[in-house]
């Protein structure tokens, strides 16, 4: 069944089954309060969210299952599907629901800005833990918006929420950084499936023959998304995805230069190149060696 599409705000309001919003282009709502009477469970919305959540754990984003009993942050971008399983809406659900539609952030500096959060196309999996006085302070940030579209509006009021709305995301860039760090027994063992994961793809004669591993097939076979496995990668080890495929191809290419009498366009067929040029230049580029001169010094 296809997602029901949700345009506005005021769509967004009224299928929770709470009273329209204030503004029509940006809302806080209490997710206590969301009834769902429609039983639509898939939706695509057509604006942000920022949402700080317990007690969802029967709602999935894409594939995977949210887990906000211990509380937890999640970024969308318009454009992405939510669904919920078992019964609809949590009875015990809490927390708040920021709405922002791309029109409010026109002509602003977070127009352009709140696309280089990559935190947005993480998956629910990949969601932010906070620390208590990380809520508090995201609670805080809330609060002020919430106050400022409650007041009277005025000229100031835009600019006032935009400010507040970047010194969320700023925080939120802080607190997962801090969480790529944080979290090493994890994301260790995800550093160590990766390298298996590439492994195993270079020695799999069937999987070369398709071509090198896209930076979308080591995300998928680590079940993360590639914007959350990129911005981890960098903060651990300071390189790309693409980088850590580029480095394990080059350990394989040196392995069989070395050991074996394969030709280079052979080794470069082998390694899932369509064209042996390709590899020589990639590979000269990586370690300032062409293939061939890589052999001669290596015999």
């Amino acid at each position: 069944m296809l997602p029901y599409r949700i345009k506005s705000i005021a769509d967004a309001h009224r299928l929770a089954g709470i009273e329209k919003p204030q503004h029509p282009l940006i809302s806080i709502v209490d997710v206590s309060k969301f009834t769902n009477e429609s039983n639509v469970v898939s939706i695509l919305l057509d604006f942000y969210t920022v949402s700080l959540k317990r007690g969802c754990n029967n709602l999935l984003y894409g594939q995977q299952k949210y887990d906000f009993d211990e509380g937890l942050m999640a970024f969308m971008a318009p454009g992405q599907i939510m669904r919920g399983e078992d019964g609809g809406i949590p009875p015990d659900m809490q927390g708040w629901m920021l709405l922002i539609h791309p029109d409010f952030l026109w002509n602003t500096s977070l127009a352009k800005k709140i696309k280089q959060y990559e935190y947005f196309d993480y998956a629910a999996n990949e969601a932010l833990f906070l620390s208590d006085k990380e809520e508090a302070m995201m609670n805080g940030i809330i609060d002020n918006i919430r106050f400022e579209y409650n007041a009277n509006i005025d000229k100031f009021s835009q600019d006032v929420i935009i400010a507040q709305l970047e010194l969320l995301f700023t925080y939120a860039q802080r607190f997962y950084e801090r969480q790529f760090i944080t979290r090493k027994i994890t994301n260790h063992q995800l550093l160590d499936k990766l390298e298996t994961v590439l492994n195993d793809y270079f020695n799999n004669e069937g999987l070369l023959s398709k071509g090198l591993p896209s930076v979308q097939f080591v995300a998928d076979s680590l079940r993360i998304s590639p914007k959350y496995l990129g911005s981890l990668l960098k903060q651990l080890t300071g390189q790309t995805t693409q980088q850590h495929i580029h480095e394990k191809l080059i350990e394989k290419a040196k392995e069989k230069l070395s050991s074996t009498a394969l030709s280079v366009s052979e080794i470069a067929y082998a390694l899932g190149f369509e064209h042996s040029q390709s590899f020589s230049i990639l590979f000269k580029k990586k370690t300032d060696m062409s293939p061939s001169e890589f052999r001669r010094s290596y015999n």
